[in-house]
């Protein structure tokens, strides 16, 4: 008996949903516009990311999420990996303001 042949996806993808891939699709209207965001399984997660809520890093192997703009000005350069709950809080929190030492805090 031969060995089974491994089928691939037409498309080169995984398909969405799948466990293999580790990923599943979504769009997300928000305050801050519409979003493609993917969730990312802590078994395809496999190089280490900066947060952009909290500016902590990703390990390798924590699920997160990646989100990029929906509409056409959003590209590969655009995604973002986001811990789950940054993602979640991102329209309450204020944006992350650079000071110098001895700026003033208002």
């Amino acid at each position: 008996m031969s060995p089974r042949k491994n089928r691939r996806a037409v498309s080169g993808k995984p398909p969405q949903g799948s466990g293999g891939g580790g990923w599943a699709q979504r769009t997300e209207d928000g305050p801050d516009g519409e979003w493609i965001v993917r969730s990312i399984a802590g078994a395809g997660a496999t190089k280490a990311y900066r947060c952009p809520g909290c500016d902590q890093e990703i390990p390798p192997g924590i699920p997160h999420v990646v989100a990029w703009p929906a509409d056409e000005r959003g590209g590969a350069d655009d995604r973002r990996h986001w811990h789950r709950p940054c993602w979640q809080a991102r329209a309450r929190r204020a944006p992350r303001v650079q000071r110098s030492r001895n700026a003033p805090r208002y």
